[in-house]
C-alpha cells in the first residue's frame, strides 16, 4: 500500500470521528438548552397570604427573568437561575378566588414566551372572611318600670304624723247639729226643723223655765193641801 493511500485512509477515519463528535455535541447541546416547558407556575397560600409560585427546572442553569401579570397590570418581576432539581420564586399577591394570572419567561435568546396554561387561583381565598355578628332583634314587649318606693318616715317624725287625724265631725258620732257648718250664702235648711245656731241656749232656758214652773206647781199644791187640813 502506498503512502498516499495510507494518508487518505487516515484522513477519512479522522473525518468520520470528527463528524460523530460534532453530532454528539450537537445532540447534547440541544438536550441542555433552556426551554419554556421547564417552567411551571401555581397559585397557593403561605399561611393567610396569597403567593404566585414559579419553578425553573432548567438543567443548563440559563439565567431567566420571570414577570407575573394580572390582565395588563404587572404584579412583579424576579430573576431566577434554574437547576435540574428546580428553583422556585414566589410573588406575594393577595389574589382573589378564580382569578387568572399570566406568567412570562425571558431566558437570553432561547426563551421569550408565556407559561402555558395561565395560572387560575383556587375558589377559596387564603384569608377567611369574618362572619358578621348577628344583631339581636329589638324587644317588642316594654319593660315594666319599677314601682315607686314608699317613703319611710324619718326617726324625728312620729309614725302617727303619716296618717291624717279625722276631724271631730268625721270621727265622733252624735255631734250636735250646730257644729255642722252652714252652707254658703247664709241660707240654712235647719229652719224647717227648728234647729239653729242658738238651739242649745234656747233649750237651756226652756228647761230652766220648766223646772221653775214645776216647782211653783208643786209648792202651790202642797200649800193647798195644808189649807184643806186646817
Amino acid at each position: 500500500m502506498s503512502i498516499t493511500s495510507r494518508t487518505a485512509r487516515s484522513v477519512r477515519i479522522l473525518g468520520v470521528a470528527s463528524a460523530s463528535a460534532a453530532l454528539a455535541l450537537g445532540v447534547a447541546g440541544t438536550a441542555f438548552a433552556c426551554n419554556i416547558s421547564e417552567f411551571s407556575a401555581d397559585a397557593k397560600c403561605d399561611g393567610e397570604k396569597g403567593v404566585i409560585s414559579v419553578t425553573d427546572k432548567d438543567p443548563s442553569g440559563t439565567p431567566a427573568t420571570v414577570t407575573v401579570y394580572l390582565g395588563d397590570k404587572v404584579i412583579g418581576t424576579q430573576d431566577v437561575v434554574g437547576s435540574r432539581e428546580g428553583v422556585t420564586v414566589d410573588f406575594s399577591e393577595d389574589w382573589a378566588p378564580n382569578a387568572t394570572y399570566r406568567v412570562h419567561v425571558k431566558a437570553g435568546n432561547q426563551v421569550d414566551k408565556d407559561i402555558s396554561p395561565d395560572v387560575t387561583t383556587p375558589g377559596k381565598a387564603c384569608k377567611a372572611e369574618p362572619s358578621p355578628t348577628p344583631t339581636p332583634p329589638a324587644s317588642e314587649t316594654p319593660t315594666p318600670s319599677e314601682p315607686a318606693a314608699t317613703p319611710t318616715p324619718s326617726a324625728s317624725e312620729p309614725e302617727d304624723s303619716a296618717t291624717p287625724t279625722p276631724s271631730a265631725s268625721e270621727s265622733t258620732p252624735g255631734v250636735p247639729a250646730d257644729s255642722v257648718p252652714t252652707p254658703a250664702g247664709g241660707t240654712s235648711n235647719l229652719a224647717e226643723t227648728g234647729a239653729s245656731s242658738n238651739t242649745g241656749v234656747i233649750a237651756g232656758i226652756a228647761a230652766a223655765l220648766v223646772a221653775v214652773g214645776g216647782g211653783a206647781v208643786f209648792f202651790g199644791m202642797r200649800r193647798r193641801g195644808t189649807s184643806n187640813k186646817s
